[in-house]
């Protein structure tokens, strides 16, 4: 079997761990205090607050962004379901956007006819590592008062045209650990921001509204348990420690991709700019089911892309519009067996098998 996503946990995380252990350092403490001063390094910001997953970087964004009932957050349809469910816990209303023509980010021509007095709030979403142009929505929000949250998780090291990493541009960038990312913790996440006193902010949300959770003084606003563990921190740091080797393979794994399928007319390798890099390789394909039947029989694991968003049916959302773009890319989206841990022969086996269903 060739599982779609390959990544690898071999390079002392285990050792880490029991040190970690070993050391009494296993809910939130000094690792990952650590953990965050590298990732803040790393991304070239001042603060990074560490979180319990993608998912609670981004319900912790909202609430630091005052987002509750009544009001309305602009989401792209395609995207994980966390990005609808994040503003929806919360009692405010996801408004899907569609997508661009050739690519599954959000369309930012469509944006202006879909805001009322009730948006609050922009979640541009950057899926698989590719760049929003957050230069023209920013000044879009400026311009009508909202916030911009970069939901960045499928973009850890991914850059915009001008070199500047994806979730820095904004007041903030929420970013997944979880398995199926560059680098992993198993589950986690965490937001980067430039604002001192946001950081802050979010911090004593991450923890019920406290910083000191020993003798609490006095209960400062409402929060809730977003919280990091050492445990989990001890992993990351080895994991980033191997950033630059897998950035360096994940863009060949794509180049192998590129090389061995781009001659196809029925699959379309989803196109990525040089400064854009993410975990996965997608491609449309109108027989999308049959090849998924066809590679299963090679042993050859394949997923499909999401759902849209505004198919769920228990949304409040108020959308009438019908979102052509999108449906495109759910119905015919496949991401190709891919991760850290990929090899090139494993590659060659999945696009000789491609090429022998397309031919």
């Amino acid at each position: 079997m060739i599982p779609w996503w390959q990544t690898s946990f071999d390079h002392g995380e285990d050792v880490a761990v029991s040190a970690a252990i070993n050391s009494r350092h296993i809910s939130q403490g000094t690792i990952t205090k650590n953990f965050e001063i590298l990732l803040a390094d790393y991304l070239g910001v001042p603060e990074v607050i560490a979180t319990s997953s993608g998912t609670s970087a981004l319900t912790l964004a909202l609430i630091a962004s005052n987002i509750g009932p009544g009001d309305e957050v602009l989401v792209p349809n395609n995207s994980w379901i966390a990005s609808g469910h994040a503003v929806q816990i919360l009692g405010a209303t996801p408004v899907f956007v569609d997508t661009e023509a050739d690519l599954p980010i959000m369309q930012l021509s469509k944006l202006d006819r879909l805001i009322t007095s009730a948006t609050k709030a922009i979640m541009p979403v950057h899926m698989n590592g590719r760049s929003v142009d957050m230069a023209a929505l920013n000044d879009f929000a400026s311009d009508k008062g909202l916030v911009v949250i970069e939901d960045s998780s499928q973009a850890f090291g991914s850059k915009d045209v001008n070199g500047k990493f994806l979730g820095t541009l904004s007041r903030f960038g929420c970013f997944s650990l979880s398995v199926a990312k560059i680098i992993s913790t198993g589950q986690g996440g965490f937001i980067a921001t430039k604002d001192l006193d946001l950081a802050n902010r979010l911090r004593k949300l991450r923890t019920h509204g406290i910083e000191n959770t020993i003798e609490p003084k006095k209960w400062v606003m409402p929060g809730f348990n977003f919280r990091f563990t050492d445990v989990l921190a001890a992993i990351g740091i080895v994991q980033l420690r191997l950033m630059e080797q897998r950035k360096n393979h994940l863009s060949k794994v794509y180049q192998h991709y590129y090389d061995g399928l781009s001659s196809q007319s029925n699959l379309r390798i989803i196109p990525k700019k040089s400064y854009e890099l993410g975990p996965y390789v997608d491609v449309l394909t109108p027989n999308r089911d049959a090849l998924r039947k066809h590679l299963s029989k090679y042993g050859i694991e394949t997923r499909p892309f999401y759902p849209e968003l505004n198919s769920a049916p228990y949304w409040q959302a108020r959308n009438t519009e019908i979102l052509s773009n999108s449906k495109l890319f759910s119905n015919s989206g496949l991401y190709l067996p891919s991760g850290p841990a990929i090899t090139e022969s494993q590659i060659g086996e999945v696009t000789f098998a491609i090429n022998k269903f397309v031919q």
